[in-house]
C-alpha cells in the first residue's frame, strides 16, 4: 500500500476494520443493542406513543407490540412527514425521502431518510466498502485518481424548497462529505441533472479526460455510460483511457447478466469488482471476500434485522426470527427496523444465509419478482443462474431481460415467455433457450417436476428483443436512468404484454 493510501486507511477506516471483526462473536448482543437504542430514540414519537414504546424491554416485547408493515401500513404517517410534521416515525423533522424504485410500475414509495440513517447506515457503508476493499487489496493507489460515482436527481417534496424527494443516490450526492467531494466526479450539477441522455453524454465526455481509478453505481447504468465513453473515443476497452481503474464498487440490480460485459470492455489485469447491498431503504452488506460472492450483513448500523421464511410469507400465522436464529439455506423475506423511522417494514427482497459466524447471505430474489402460476417457485437467482449457463455454453451475452407465464394459449399448453435483449446474439436462439430450460430445471427441483414429459409446462420461449428495448420502455414511463430496475420475474403479465407492444 503507498504512503498515500495507507495514511487515508489508518485515518479513516482502520478502526471500522477491527470493528468489523466482532461481528463473527457479538452478532446476537450487537443487533439487540441497535434495536434498545432504535426503541430508545423514537419512544416519545407519534409511532413509539402509540406502539407503546416506553414499556418495551426485549425484543419478544417488541415483535408482540409491533405487527410487520409493508408500505401501505405505514405511508399514512409518512405523509404526515412529508407534509412537515415533526416526530412522527423518527425524531424531528425528516427534509429527505428516497423515491423507492424497487419495482418500475407507477405507484412510487416514499423512504425517509433522517440525518441519523443518512450518517449511521448509508455513510457508514460506503465508508465500510473501501474500508473491506483496502483490507483485502493492501496494494490499492485507489486515492491517487478519481471515483466516477453515478447518481440520479430530485426535487421539491410537495413543493418545498426546504425538503427534497428523489433517488436514494441523489440524496447521497447532495449531502457527500467534502472529503469525498474532492475524489469523485462529476460535480453535483451535472451529476443531478434529470435528463439521462444528456446526463450519460456529459459525464461521459468529462470522465475520459481524468484518471479514474474505481466506479461506484448501477451495472446496468454504469455500463451505459461506459459504452458512451467508448463511442466517443473510438477505443474498444478501457484500458487506455483509464490504465489506473482497479475496482467497481457496484450494487441495485444483480451483476451476473452485466459480468461479462464488462469483462469485455475491461481487460485490465488487476481490476476488481465488489458487490454492496445498499436500497432506498438502508445499506445491508457488503463483499468482504473477494473469493466468496455472498455478503457480510452489517450488523452495526441504524438496522436491526428480522426474517420470515419464504414459504411462510403471507400466511395468518407467519412468524419472523431475529438474526440470532435464522438458519443456512433457507429462503426468507427481509425484514427492517431504521433509524430512518422504517418499523418491522417488509423491505421486498429475499436473501439466503450462507453461514452465521458471521452472518453472510445472498440475495436470491424479491418477495414480488417470481413466477409461481404453476408451484414451480421459479426466483431471480434461479433465472440468473440459468442465464449464465446459456451464456457460457453459446458465448452470448446478455443486457436485459424478463420472464412471465402463458397460462395457456390456443393449444392449451403453458409455458415461460422471456423477452431477452442480447448484448452478443447467441448463434442460435432455440439453441440458447433448451439450454436454459434445462439449466433451470437442473437448477429448481420444482421448475424440474413441472417440465416433466411437458405435462404442465411446455418448453420456455424466448423473444428477442430489439435493441434499447427495456431503455425505451423505462423512458415512456419516466424512469430511464437512476436507480430504476427492470422487473425480473413477474407472476403476471403486465409488464411483459407493454415490452411486447412495444417490441411488435
Amino acid at each position: 500500500m503507498d504512503a498515500r493510501t495507507k495514511l487515508v486507511n489508518k485515518l479513516y477506516f482502520q478502526r471500522r476494520q477491527k470493528a468489523i471483526e466482532l461481528y463473527a462473536d457479538h452478532a446476537e448482543e450487537i443487533q439487540r443493542g441497535v434495536l434498545r437504542h432504535l426503541i430508545q430514540r423514537a419512544k416519545d414519537t407519534l409511532w413509539g406513543t402509540e406502539h407503546n414504546y416506553d414499556e418495551i424491554t426485549c425484543y419478544a416485547e417488541y415483535a408482540d407490540r409491533v405487527d410487520i408493515n409493508s408500505y401501505e401500513e405505514l405511508k399514512g404517517h409518512i405523509q404526515k412527514m412529508r407534509e412537515g410534521q415533526p416526530d412522527i416515525l423518527w425524531p424531528g423533522k425528516v427534509e429527505w425521502y428516497a423515491k423507492s424504485s424497487g419495482t418500475t410500475n407507477d405507484k412510487s414509495k416514499f423512504i425517509p431518510v433522517t440525518h441519523e440513517g443518512l450518517k449511521k447506515i448509508h455513510f457508514m457503508g460506503g465508508t465500510d466498502t473501501v474500508s473491506c476493499y483496502l483490507a483485502n487489496h493492501p496494494e490499492s493507489r485507489l486515492f491517487h485518481g478519481k471515483s466516477l460515482i453515478l447518481g440520479g436527481s430530485h426535487a421539491a417534496n410537495l413543493g418545498s424548497p426546504h425538503s427534497l424527494v428523489g433517488d436514494l443516490s441523489a440524496i447521497l450526492i447532495e449531502n457527500v462529505p467534502k472529503a469525498v467531494e474532492i475524489v469523485r466526479i462529476p460535480k453535483k450539477r451535472i451529476a443531478l441533472l434529470e435528463d439521462f441522455e444528456e446526463k450519460r453524454d456529459r459525464i461521459a465526455r468529462i470522465a475520459m479526460e481524468k484518471d479514474v481509478t474505481n466506479l461506484s453505481g448501477v451495472p446496468s447504468w454504469m455500463l451505459s455510460v461506459l459504452n458512451r465513453i467508448l463511442e466517443i473515443s473510438g477505443e474498444s476497452t478501457l484500458d487506455n483511457i483509464w490504465p489506473n481503474l482497479e475496482v467497481f464498487f457496484h450494487g441495485g440490480v444483480a451483476f451476473t447478466p452485466y459480468r461479462e460485459q464488462y469483462k469485455h470492455i475491461i481487460t485490465l489485469p488487476g481490476m476488481h469488482y465488489m458487490e454492496t447491498y445498499n436500497a432506498s431503504e438502508g445499506f445491508f452488506g457488503l463483499q468482504n471476500d473477494p473469493e466468496d460472492p455472498a455478503m457480510l450483513l452489517m450488523i452495526d448500523y441504524g438496522v436491526f434485522y428480522e426474517f420470515v421464511p419464504l414459504a411462510e410469507l403471507g400466511k395468518p400465522d407467519a412468524q419472523a426470527v431475529p438474526l440470532w436464529k435464522v438458519e443456512p439455506g433457507v429462503n426468507y423475506a427481509m425484514v427492517i427496523s431504521t433509524s430512518c423511522g422504517l418499523w418491522r417494514y417488509l423491505i421486498g427482497d429475499t436473501v439466503r444465509f450462507t453461514q452465521t459466524n458471521p452472518y453472510k447471505f445472498v440475495i436470491t430474489g424479491r418477495t414480488k419478482h417470481f413466477i409461481n402460476a404453476f408451484g414451480e417457485e421459479l426466483i431471480v437467482d434461479n433465472a440468473e443462474k440459468g442465464l449464465e449457463q446459456a451464456c457460457m455454453a453459446t458465448g452470448a451475452q446478455v443486457k436485459e431481460y424478463t420472464a412471465a407465464p402463458i397460462f395457456m394459449d390456443e393449444h392449451a399448453h403453458c409455458r415461460h415467455q422471456w423477452v431477452i435483449e442480447f448484448a452478443k446474439r447467441p448463434d442460435s436462439i432455440e439453441e440458447f433457450a433448451q439450454i436454459l430450460d434445462r439449466s433451470l430445471q437442473a437448477i429448481n427441483s420444482d421448475y424440474e417436476a413441472k417440465r416433466r414429459k411437458n405435462i404442465t409446462l411446455q418448453p420456455l420461449e424466448i423473444i428477442e428483443a430489439k435493441p434499447g428495448l427495456f431503455d425505451n420502455w423505462l423512458k415512456s414511463k419516466g424512469k430511464l436512468g437512476g436507480q430504476h430496475k427492470i422487473p425480473r420475474l413477474s407472476n403476471s403479465r403486465d409488464y411483459i404484454e407493454q415490452l411486447l407492444k412495444m417490441n411488435e
